[in-house]
C-alpha cells in the first residue's frame, strides 16, 4: 500500500509541474487518504503483534 501512495505522489508532483491541476489534486488526495489507511494499519499491526499468548 506505501508503494501505491509514492506513485500517486509522484504522478501529482508529474502533473503538477505540467499544470494540470485537477489531475494533481487528485492524485494528492488518493495518495493522503491511501498514506493514512497505511499508517493506521501499521499501528494496529505493531499493537496486535506484540500481544503474546
Amino acid at each position: 500500500m506505501l508503494r501505491w501512495t509514492i506513485t500517486f505522489i509522484i504522478l501529482a508532483i508529474i502533473a503538477g509541474v505540467l499544470g494540470f491541476g485537477g489531475i494533481a489534486a487528485g492524485a494528492a488526495g488518493i495518495a493522503k487518504v491511501l498514506f493514512f489507511i497505511f499508517l493506521i494499519l501499521f499501528v494496529f499491526s505493531l499493537i496486535t503483534g506484540r500481544k503474546k499468548v
